[in-house]
């Protein structure tokens, strides 16, 4: 279930950034995959998903991140989405599309 929610968010938060899947979990630190991943690590944590299931769906997805780095990411996500408007209303969008997707049955 968790898994599910997992990658719910990373495609929602690849879409917003016009990013592919294999772009966000590449070990890359340009700035939009940076932002990417820390929005998605900040997503993932105020579900709430464990840190340690966070890195296993990152190696899953080809990342090993470091749990320093998961906390890191999402404090940093935390900051920008608390000073810009614009963070907090696509961190809001993509939290409603995944609360209000329904699964098929």
């Amino acid at each position: 279930m968790k898994k599910d929610i997992f990658n719910m968010y990373a495609s929602r938060v690849a879409e917003k950034f016009h990013l592919t899947l294999d772009e966000m979990f590449v070990k890359n630190k340009t700035r939009d995959i940076v932002d990417s991943r820390q929005i998605l690590f900040y997503l993932c944590v105020q579900r709430p998903i464990r840190i340690s299931y966070i890195q296993k769906f990152l190696k899953d997805n080809g990342l090993e991140l470091s749990h320093s780095t998961i906390i890191h990411g999402y404090k940093h996500a935390q900051k920008m989405i608390k000073e810009d408007e614009d963070w907090a209303t696509m961190v809001d969008q993509i939290e409603n599309e995944v609360k209000n997707y329904k699964q098929p049955v």
